[in-house]
């Protein structure tokens, strides 16, 4: 088996509309598709990430809350990498969006931030070191 790279992360939204504008108009994923799923009644985003990778993002009625207690079992957080975590720490809370003080990773030495997505998924902003 050779794995080339990570192709999506997929994401339930509980209010589609809201979660759409965050990840196209308030951090800038270009849109690549969109669909109506009548038979699930249920949209489908396809957003770009760059570097290759997609977000789909999905609306589906009524879906169950996830654990939300810290460290629970499954995906920690979604990670993007950024060339200015302060600037985009900036950007968000000037869009409202509430994101913790910038730290530094004890081991790299990389500068980055959590925020939230509007569903309360947790979403780091990395800045590599050069």
């Amino acid at each position: 088996m050779h794995l080339t790279g990570l192709h999506h992360v997929a994401i339930i939204a509980a209010d589609y509309a809201r979660s759409r504008d965050f990840y196209h108009r308030i951090l800038g994923l270009p849109i690549l598709a969109e669909h109506w799923r009548a038979e699930r009644q249920s949209w489908k985003l396809d957003l770009a990430i760059p570097g290759g990778g997609q977000l789909e993002l999905f609306s589906f009625p009524s879906p169950p809350p996830r654990p939300t207690r810290p460290e629970a079992c499954g995906l920690r957080h979604l990670a993007f990498a950024c060339a200015d975590v302060a600037a985009c720490r900036q950007n968000l809370l000037a869009e409202g969006v509430a994101a913790e003080d910038i730290r530094v990773d004890e081991y790299t030495g990389a500068r980055f931030f959590f925020c939230a997505d509007p569903d309360g998924l947790p979403l780091e902003f990395y800045q590599p070191r050069d």
